[in-house]
């Protein structure tokens, strides 16, 4: 029996600009995200029939709340698909902690189901697919660094922002993205995206840490101050900058000093249990 063995790559948001709401709902953003080495392990295996997914995460969904099995749905129906899938999963990348992890495993099962199954689709055709399922899935598909714009679905490779030091710290909070948006306002105020950009293409570490921004910061904050509180500590002990990642509510801190974040992650731990030291990629 064929198996096949998946990387599910986290990311952070290095400036996320939100610009309105739509009428359908969604929010149009401009955003710079970037792939982590933080990440989880699937392993799949044709069964016979149906779904198993099973997981060393003991709340993660095994049936249709779980993006994984939206996926197994998707191509099933969209290809008259009648075979089952055992999913395994590894999780490393902490839940609803705006990194991605849903969106990163949905991606992953395209990947594999398009190779088990020979469905000999294109990166383009997978990501079509995944925007039908979830904001972030087109950028998992595509990983790196890239500007993200639209809803998600608008993606622009840029130089990569690959090697640089990270520290993760998520509070003992969850935060639904759903959620997070509902809270927000958008404001007239624009994140420079450009110069974000340019920052990246010069490879200057301190010019992105200055540029870092993410307009759902604020009013996570007022309801979330342990936030904040994070941000001070990395910042404290030696980030260039930190920032919460997405819709929250875990921080992320850039280092140009592996030592710095190594002690940095030891003051964190003092406090939380969620902390994690990775790289960009």
């Amino acid at each position: 029996m064929e198996e096949i063995i998946m990387e599910s790559h986290g990311k952070v948001n290095l400036i996320l600009d939100i610009l309105y709401k739509r009428p359908d709902g969604y929010h149009e953003i401009n955003s710079i995200m970037q792939e982590i080495s933080l990440k989880d392990r699937l392993k799949f295996k044709e069964i016979e029939k149906g779904m198993i997914i099973e997981s060393n995460h003991p709340t993660m969904p095994r049936d249709s709340n779980n993006l994984i099995y939206k996926v197994w749905e998707k191509l099933s129906s969209l290809f008259g698909i009648n075979k089952g899938i055992y999913v395994e999963v590894k999780k490393e990348i902490p839940m609803a902690a705006g990194l991605a992890g849903g969106s990163s495993n949905a991606a992953a099962t395209l990947k594999a189901l398009n190779e088990l199954w020979d469905l000999k689709l294109s990166q383009e055709e997978l990501i079509e697919i995944g925007m039908e399922l979830g904001a972030d899935i087109p950028f998992c598909l595509m990983g790196g660094t890239a500007l993200v714009q639209g809803i998600g679905e608008r993606l622009t490779k840029i130089s990569p922002f690959s090697g640089k030091y990270l520290l993760l710290c998520k509070p003992h909070i969850s935060i639904s993205t759903a959620q997070a948006y509902r809270m927000i306002s958008p404001g007239k105020d624009r994140l420079d995206i450009d110069k974000m950009i340019k920052c990246i293409e010069e490879g200057n570490i301190h010019c992105v840490a200055r540029r870092l921004g993410n307009k759902m910061e604020d009013v996570i904050i007022k309801e979330h101050p342990i936030i904040q509180e994070i941000k001070d500590i990395m910042e404290t002990y030696g980030a260039l900058g930190a920032l919460m990642s997405g819709s929250g509510p875990t921080v992320f801190g850039l280092y140009d000093d592996k030592d710095k974040m190594i002690f940095a992650q030891k003051k964190l731990l003092e406090k939380m249990n969620k902390v994690y030291i990775c790289e960009t990629i």
